[in-house]
């Protein structure tokens, strides 16, 4: 690829200077940046950003790849960087990014990741990869915008944090992929992701994230929970942990939406709600919902179903929501009647029980109208 400057949108992409050094080192202090691109030194000086400019950068292009600042057309501030991993031996390359935190907001990574795509692809790269940490649900929106397939999730593959290996979600796009944004199965709820939220002034539903691992693993170990999951038993704390963590990810990539209920005054965890079993070609979602014992018989969980059915079918293309419970949950079937769901039939067996039992399962629904 040239080394010249190219228009992307809001930014230019242009080489990177020594008069640069200062607005990197103070973007790269981000703590998101140094959270998601840990292989960053932290703290990040003026002396590293140099070392970025007169040396990795250069050895970049003398590989094969290319790096950039992306750039202010008019006042050439800093934006934040992005470049090209030289190929591999099939001539695949991997797209990074990163964004200064002034300049988020106005569609800068995406126009600069779209610009150096096509111009690889127009070079002959027949495959680009863009990899983002699970939680940098951020990050996951612009391969989206830019037509990038999401590809599955790489286990440990990331630097670690905490001890533990990051885990990776994976996109790519091809030389013959359209190249078209990707619009999720499944947007977030208005505000986006992690801070949208929708209310009735009564319950407030709003997205889980790590911040929600402790009360999540609560209501999960609340006896009769434990005793309807699938298969019954005591959770793992690791487990909620992980369900939270990979809240947004598995949201934006259309595999399920996972949502507190919470006290709309106090914004108290008082329960959990989720479409789960998304099938699009049927235009299907299961529900499910468990609500802390205190929280009990103030009609929260009908609020909640009622708030996230009438949000899924005027957003997405949701046609038909399901749920089941065993025979002997009255309560469960309360709340899907004043919901509006409509009993359609037993299937037996079908829920494993304690001990190697199997329950019966009854089968309800409610339909777009």
């Amino acid at each position: 690829m040239p080394q010249e400057a190219i228009p992307a949108g809001p930014a230019v992409l242009r080489l990177p200077v020594e008069g640069d050094a200062d607005q990197i080192a103070r973007a790269c202090a981000d703590p998101d940046i140094a959270r998601f691109i840990p292989f960053l030194p932290s703290p990040y000086s003026r002396d590293d950003a140099l070392a970025w400019i007169t040396k990795t950068v250069p050895e970049m292009w003398e590989n094969g790849g290319a790096g950039f600042v992306a750039a202010d057309p008019v006042t050439d501030e800093i934006l934040g960087t992005a470049g090209l991993k030289p190929p591999d031996r099939f001539g695949a390359s991997e797209v990074g990014y990163w964004l200064a935190p002034w300049a988020r907001g106005r569609g800068v990574a995406t126009a600069a990741v779209r610009t150096l795509a096509e111009r690889a692809f127009a070079r002959g790269v027949p495959r680009i990869g863009l990899l983002a940490d699970v939680e940098n649900v951020g990050s996951q929106q612009v391969a989206l915008r830019c037509g990038f397939a999401y590809e599955g999730v790489l286990r440990g593959a990331g630097a670690p944090r905490g001890g533990t290996p990051g885990d990776i979600a994976a996109f790519g796009r091809l030389s013959t992929d359209p190249g078209d944004p990707i619009t999720p199965f499944l947007p977030f709820f208005p505000g986006g992701f992690p801070g949208g939220s929708l209310s009735d002034g009564v319950v407030r539903l709003t997205p889980l994230t790590t911040a929600d691992a402790a009360g999540y693993f609560a209501l999960a170990s609340v006896p009769d929970v434990m005793d309807s999951h699938v298969p019954p038993g005591q959770p793992e704390y690791a487990d909620s942990e992980v369900v939270c963590r990979y809240a947004g990810h598995r949201w934006l990539t259309g595999q399920r939406a996972d949502i507190a209920i919470r006290d709309a005054g106090t914004g108290e965890y008082a329960g959990d709600i989720q479409l789960t079993g998304i099938i699009p070609d049927l235009g299907q979602a299961m529900l499910g919902y468990s609500l802390r014992p205190e929280f009990r018989g103030r009609g929260l969980v009908t609020r909640a179903a009622n708030l996230l059915i009438e949000w899924a079918f005027a957003n997405t293309p949701l046609r038909r929501i399901i749920a089941g419970t065993t025979p002997d949950n009255v309560s469960s079937h309360r709340v899907l009647e004043r919901a509006g769901f409509t009993r359609e039939y037993l299937v037996e067996g079908l829920l494993p029980g304690p001990g190697g039992t199997r329950v019966d399962d009854v089968q309800w629904a409610r339909t777009r109208p």
